[in-house]
């Protein structure tokens, strides 16, 4: 009988909950085998068996979490013995063979310049985070994934890391997590009253790393202003039922998904990512555009892909869709991958004003509070007058983006809010 446990997990992860068991009793698995589905954080990776067998005994089972070296399965029999264990035969005596001298070639064969791997405790094998596309295609390139370092948080690998390593490059330098202190012991809260504690989501626990990270990586501004968003907001509602007949709701949010992707292609700079490995920017030639969604587990940022090539009714229809698939926890991870900006809209919840903070490796978000009436002067009037006024923030990174950038940005989002008629023309 044989233990198998659960491979080393990845730095900074220390559970996983399960999603799928992949075995069954009596199964007859190998050494590398997908044994189990796992859920870290916002991630689903597959767990390999770190050694073969029967299969005698199930320890988990869906909606379980586990912990790196926990046990998952008993086997049973255990299957061929590695080739390393085996006595090696002793061949027949046979004539040493004459010796051949090298070719010289031409063309040398393409050196793979392979990163150290992250490592894991001896006897058990390292996880490979990567999506199941991923996979497929590891398998149509003929790519061994224990290879490939990924470039992604904790190492997850992408297509395009797959494409430089079948290329022979070298990997793309993984963000190194900036140091940093311990956290301080915790009093005894229990001494002044009762207490209660509860696990944090997966979801909560990755924020908690990537709020961290951001905060402590990024030297962030936040820039405020205001648009009267009057006449837009009396568009809105002449347009919803044009919009209803197709299935879709046109908030304020779909607007300004259109209206951040004209000004993203005014100022490409807050379309970009500082590799500070190279010193270079990298300027993105698509928008993707994230958008925050409040969920009872947490929040969670679905990306708009070709924000630009579509219109405003679309936009809300596919809003919609994918705002529903997060509160329901049915986001993929490839739809929360991509973004180069990101739009926090907390005005149906209220507020006068927030400082968001940039989602790394983007450069910029804007975050949305609620609108309200107020009294604006009318020039040309020489009076007063009711205006439906939206203030909304931008947070930036100035190591790229200076602070004048940052006020023309807010004064183009302003402007075409407060006049609908540009929209067709700059979005």
């Amino acid at each position: 009988m044989a233990e198998l446990k659960l491979p080393d997990l990845g730095d900074n992860v220390s559970s996983a909950v399960v999603v799928g068991v992949l075995i069954k009793e009596g199964d007859s698995i190998t050494a590398g085998q997908p044994v189990l589905e796992l859920e870290t954080d916002k991630a689903v990776m597959e767990a390999p068996a770190s050694e073969g067998g029967t299969v005698s005994k199930v320890l988990v089972k869906p909606g379980d979490e586990v912990k790196s070296g926990q046990v998952i399965a008993v086997l049973g029999e255990a299957a061929e013995p590695a080739a390393e264990n085996k006595p090696a035969p002793t061949p027949p005596p046979t004539p040493a063979p004459a010796p051949v001298s090298p070719q010289p070639s031409s063309t040398p064969a393409p050196q793979r310049s392979v990163a150290p791997l992250p490592s894991a405790p001896v006897g058990q094998r390292r996880l490979i985070p990567a999506a199941p596309s991923v996979r497929r295609l590891a398998r149509e390139l003929g790519i061994n994934l224990l290879e490939v370092v990924g470039s992604g948080p904790a190492y997850r690998i992408s297509e395009n890391d797959l494409r430089r390593f079948a290329l022979g490059e070298a990997p793309a330098a993984v963000a190194a997590q900036p140091p940093s202190a311990p956290a301080p012991t915790l009093p005894d809260f229990s001494r002044f009253g009762p207490v209660r504690r509860e696990a944090m989501s997966g979801i909560r626990r990755a924020t908690v790393r990537s709020m961290a990270q951001a905060w402590s990586t990024i030297p962030m501004v936040t820039q405020f202003d205001k648009a009267d968003i009057t006449e837009m907001e009396a568009l809105r509602k002449r347009i919803n039922p044009r919009a209803e007949k197709r299935g879709a709701k046109v908030t304020m949010t779909a607007i300004l998904l259109k209206i951040a992707a004209a000004a993203l292609k005014q100022f490409p700079k807050f379309n970009a990512s500082i590799d500070t490995a190279t010193n270079e920017v990298i300027y993105k030639e698509y928008i993707h555009i994230g958008v925050a969604v409040d969920t009872p587990t947490g929040l969670l940022v679905p990306v708009v892909r070709d924000v630009d090539k579509k219109g405003v009714i679309a936009l809300a229809a596919e809003l919609g869709e994918i705002a529903a698939k997060a509160r329901d926890r049915k986001l993929t991870p490839e739809e929360m991958q991509g973004a180069s900006f990101t739009i926090s809209n907390l005005g149906g919840i209220g507020g006068t004003g927030f400082t968001p903070i940039v989602n790394w490796p983007e450069v910029a978000i804007m975050g949305v509070s609620r609108s309200s009436i107020e009294p604006v002067w009318n020039a040309e009037k020489a009076t007063f007058e009711p205006r439906n006024v939206m203030p909304f923030s931008l947070s930036y990174d100035h190591r790229l983006i200076d602070g004048a950038d940052a006020a023309r940005f807010c004064r183009f989002v302003a402007e075409m809010l407060e006049d609908p008629f540009l929209l067709g023309f700059e979005g």
